[in-house]
């Protein structure tokens, strides 16, 4: 009798085990875009108000960006490269997860465009590029400040259909990524 029983459960653990090798994994595929900053909180927190860019950057090595150059460069048409979205290009397969990491000191948006354009703050648009229909009203506008993402949080995007998806911040338009969904 005992031989028996030990026989049916080899068998029971046997029949899971293949049952689990052979079943496809149901679990959502997640890619990750991370939003990168390097905003100088001295300048940053003296212009906008305290503790806006929490960001550790190494300013005294030059890492940082200030409040004033952010602006200057983007007026010249060379937005700092340090403020980016990583990657520029994504290439995932359809149902996967687009999992946003704001990693930068300040926050972001991570908001669909039909075509890459300017954002709602007009001296931050590169060379004074237009705003986009999407970020044209800012945080006014509910859909923009839904793709809102502060500082150290993540914001999942789901449901993306096959095709190119363009998806930039709306506040320093240069941060872009196309998501190509296969």
């Amino acid at each position: 009798m005992r031989k028996r029983t030990v026989v049916a459960i080899g068998l029971v653990i046997c029949a899971l085990v293949f049952v689990a090798a052979i079943t496809p994994d149901d679990s959502p595929r997640v890619a990750q875009v991370v939003a990168l900053d390097e905003c100088d909180p001295t300048t940053f927190n003296a212009a906008i108000g305290p503790d806006f860019c929490k960001n550790v950057a190494l300013g005294v090595l030059g890492f940082s960006t200030t409040f004033q150059n952010l602006f200057a460069e983007a007026a010249a048409g060379k937005p700092d490269p340090k403020w980016d979205f990583e990657p520029d290009t994504l290439r995932v397969k359809e149902g996967t997860v687009i999992s946003v990491v704001d990693q930068g000191g300040e926050p972001h948006t991570f908001t669909e465009v039909k075509q890459f354009g300017g954002g709602f703050i007009q001296t931050l648009n590169n060379n004074q590029e237009p705003s986009v229909p999407e970020c044209a009203a800012g945080f006014n506008d509910v859909a923009v400040a839904r793709t809102r993402i502060i500082q150290g949080s993540t914001s999942l995007v789901t449901g993306l259909s096959k095709g190119t998806h363009n998806f930039q911040c709306c506040i320093h338009p240069w941060m872009r990524v196309k998501v190509e969904v296969q």
